[in-house]
C-alpha cells in the first residue's frame, strides 16, 4: 500500500472518530457539576441572577451548577479566566453589558475579544439601571439631585463595582450628562459597594435594580429615578429619569451565559435549552420578577439573539465611553 493512501486512510479513521466521539461526548454531558464564573463578589446583581437560574439549569442539567466568583478588573479577570477555560462546557461564565460591551473601550489591553472568543449561551435577563444615593443625601428628589451634584461635585464621590462594570460604566454616562467628575470610588463588585452606600461611606451610585430592592424598599438607601422608558412594578412609586426631568439618561444592564469559544454544538445546544427553560419555570420568574429584572421573550433568548445583542452593545457603549474621557 502506497504512503499516501495509508496517510488517506489514517486521516479518514481520526475522522471518523472523532464524529462518533462529539455525540457520544455531548450524549453524557453533563456527567458532573458545572462551573459558573461570575465576574464579581458574591451578592451582587449578576451573582444573583446566576444563583437564580443556575439552580433551575441544575435540575434540568442533572447535574448542580457551581457558582465561582472570581472578582478584580470590573469583572474582566474573570471572564479572562472563561476564555482560557477548556472549551467541554464544564466552565461556562455570567458576562454583563459591562464584561462584553464597555469593556473593550475602557481596556486597551483587554485580554479577551467579547464577540469572538466565546459561543453565545443565551440572554438571561435585563436590568433597569436606578440612580441611588445614601439615605441621609440631601436632595429630595432628581432634579434637586442634579442640581447638587453640579454645584458640589468635587466634595462628591461615586461607587462601582471597578472600570468596566455596568455601575461604573452607566453612571460614567450619566455623569457625563450632568458634565461633572465626582471622585470615583471602587470596589469588588456591586455587594460591596452597596454595604458601602447603606454605610454612608459614599454619596451616590448607579446600580442594577436587582441590587438595590430591598435597600430601597427598607428605606436604607434613597432612589432618585429609574433609567427606563416606564416606571418598574417591584419599585413603583420611584419615577423615572423622564418624569425626574433627566430624560437623556436612560439605560439598562443585561446578564448573559457565555462559554468559551469551540465548545461543541451539542452541549451548547443542551445549555440554551436548559437557559431557556429555567426562564420559562413560575418559581423562577417570580424570583427574578420580584427583584425588579425583566425576562427576555422568546424572540430575544438563545444564542443567535445574545451575539448580535453584544455587537450591538459594543457599538452603542463604545462612543458613550470614549466621549466621556479619561476614566478614574
Amino acid at each position: 500500500m502506497s504512503s499516501s493512501r495509508t496517510l488517506a486512510g489514517v486521516l479518514a479513521g481520526i475522522f471518523a472518530l472523532a464524529v462518533g466521539i462529539a455525540p457520544a461526548v455531548a450524549q453524557d454531558y453533563p456527567s458532573r457539576a458545572i462551573t459558573v464564573i461570575v465576574p464579581f463578589a458574591a451578592g451582587g446583581p449578576t451573582d444573583v441572577i446566576g444563583r437564580i437560574v443556575g439552580d433551575h439549569m441544575s435540575k434540568t442539567l442533572g447535574h448542580t451548577l457551581v457558582i465561582e466568583n472570581v472578582v478584580g478588573a470590573g469583572g474582566t479577570t474573570g471572564i479572562t479566566r472563561a476564555k482560557r477555560a477548556k472549551n467541554d462546557g464544564y466552565t461556562i461564565a455570567m458576562g454583563h453589558l459591562g464584561t462584553q460591551a464597555a469593556a473593550p473601550a475602557l481596556y486597551p489591553n483587554l485580554q479577551y475579544d467579547p464577540v469572538n472568543d466565546f459561543e453565545p449561551i443565551g440572554l438571561a435577563a435585563g436590568t433597569p439601571i436606578l440612580i441611588l444615593a445614601r439615605k441621609d443625601f440631601a436632595p429630595k428628589d432628581l432634579k434637586e439631585f442634579v442640581e447638587y451634584v453640579k454645584k458640589n461635585e468635587k466634595t462628591l464621590n461615586m461607587a462601582h463595582a471597578g472600570v468596566g462594570s455596568v455601575s461604573f460604566t452607566t453612571c460614567l454616562l450619566l455623569n457625563h450628562i450632568l458634565k461633572v467628575k465626582p471622585t470615583s470610588i471602587p470596589y469588588q463588585g456591586t455587594g460591596p459597594s452597596m454595604n458601602a452606600l447603606v454605610g454612608g461611606q459614599v454619596d451616590y451610585m448607579c446600580d442594577q435594580i436587582v441590587n438595590a430592592v430591598p435597600q430601597v424598599q427598607g428605606g436604607t438607601i434613597k432612589a432618585y429615578a429609574i433609567a427606563t422608558e416606564q416606571r418598574n412594578p417591584s419599585l413603583p412609586n420611584v419615577p423615572t429619569s423622564k418624569e425626574g426631568g433627566l430624560p437623556e439618561f436612560q439605560a439598562s444592564a443585561w446578564n448573559a451565559l457565555i462559554a468559551p469559544k469551540d465548545t461543541p454544538k451539542p452541549i451548547m445546544e443542551k445549555l440554551s435549552a436548559a437557559l431557556d427553560k429555567a426562564l420559562d419555570d413560575e418559581v423562577t420568574r417570580k424570583r427574578l420578577l420580584e427583584l425588579g429584572s425583566d425576562i427576555p421573550g422568546k424572540d430575544r433568548r438563545g444564542g443567535p439573539a445574545l451575539a448580535a445583542l453584544v455587537k450591538s452593545e459594543i457599538a452603542k457603549w463604545t462612543p458613550v465611553i470614549k466621549a466621556a474621557g479619561p476614566t478614574n
